[in-house]
């Protein structure tokens, strides 16, 4: 297997790549080798308006020179796993039902009802992942798509005002203005302008990667609700899994890259054939499940408290954290 070189490499250094090739490849979004090297050859011919014999070299050739689409040991993965960061919560319990915290390379799906703390979380990690390393952060920024309107710039004020570090009395929290500046927020009208966004975010990772706070959190608040009010009726739902499941592996492949945080919240509708237990679901069916590595079902329990219920896991055990929701942002209880 080809090593991965040593410096990054632009897309024009791909053989049959000329500056022409490149521009429209990146009007399309393929902004990096690697997302080259993961792209289908149809896509790939289409946006470069080349042959798929030509695009099919093309995606071998980054293939080799990124490292991607051929076996790998376990202990190969095990070494791309030790990459692998936590961004914490600042809830013990909570950090320790994901087993220390929101893990990046992955996405981790909030789904409840409306006010069981979804959109309070992302605000939470949008603060929390400019933070540094060793106080639980990613020294990242991150990139917020908005498709209801919650993105609320108060709440991030009140969530830095909120922030303590006892053990480190030494660390100066920067102004709630200077994390303001490192949140990238976007406002998506309808699905599709949803799916175009990834591609924005893509070029704003690229245009980050070196700076001192690249991305390392990517929020979409919520997933699903375009997709739901857009597609609805039985007959349209085969055509919302397909748009909603390529949406998805989009953002998989961003997080991938970036070595970031994937986190999306989800809507919920209640399934009338449970009798017994709650009939509470999210919507976009086995899709979403499949996609999301970590799914949260959150609910409100008594005296303003939430509850997070781990639902599934490639590797942590199911269970439960409660927390609160305070003005000064997630709180143990």
């Amino acid at each position: 297997m080809t090593a991965a070189p040593a410096r990054p490499l632009d897309i024009e250094d791909l053989p049959g790549v000329g500056p022409t090739t490149a521009d429209k490849l990146r009007e399309a979004g393929f902004l990096t080798i690697e997302s080259i090297a993961t792209a289908a050859p149809t896509d790939l011919a289409e946006s470069a308006e080349i042959g798929e014999s030509t695009a099919k070299k093309m995606i071998k050739a980054a293939r080799e020179i990124a490292d991607i689409g051929g076996f790998r040991t376990g202990r190969d993965v095990f070494e791309q796993r030790r990459q692998i960061r936590k961004l914490k919560t600042f809830v013990p319990e909570f950090d320790a039902l994901l087993g220390g915290g929101v893990e990046t390379q992955a996405i981790t799906e909030l789904y409840g009802e409306f006010g069981s703390g979804k959109s309070q979380i992302v605000h939470q990690m949008a603060v929390n992942v400019q933070l540094p390393e060793d106080l639980g952060g990613l020294s990242g920024s991150a990139v917020y798509i908005d498709t209801e309107n919650t993105f609320r710039p108060e709440r991030i004020e009140q969530m830095v005002n909120g922030l303590s570090f006892p053990d480190n009395p030494e660390y100066e929290t920067p102004l709630a203005e200077e994390f303001l500046a490192n949140i990238h927020v976007a406002r998506a009208h309808t699905s599709d302008h949803q799916m175009l966004l990834i591609d924005s975010a893509k070029e704003l990772a690229v245009e980050l990667k070196s700076s001192d706070l690249p991305v390392r959190l990517f929020i979409i608040d919520s997933l699903t609700a375009h997709f739901r009010a857009e597609y609805a009726g039985r007959g349209t739902l085969a055509t919302r899994q397909q748009k909603l499941n390529k949406h998805m592996h989009e953002l998989f492949k961003l997080v991938d890259e970036n070595n970031a945080v994937g986190l999306v919240t989800n809507q919920v509708m209640s399934n009338p054939g449970v009798f017994f237990g709650d009939p509470t679901k999210p919507i976009g069916g086995n899709i979403v499940g499949h996609t999301a590595t970590f799914r949260l079902y959150l609910r409100k329990s008594k005296g303003g408290k939430r509850i997070a219920r781990l639902v599934d896991s490639p590797n942590l055990p199911e269970g439960e954290a409660t927390f609160m929701v305070e003005e000064a942002g997630l709180k143990p209880v």
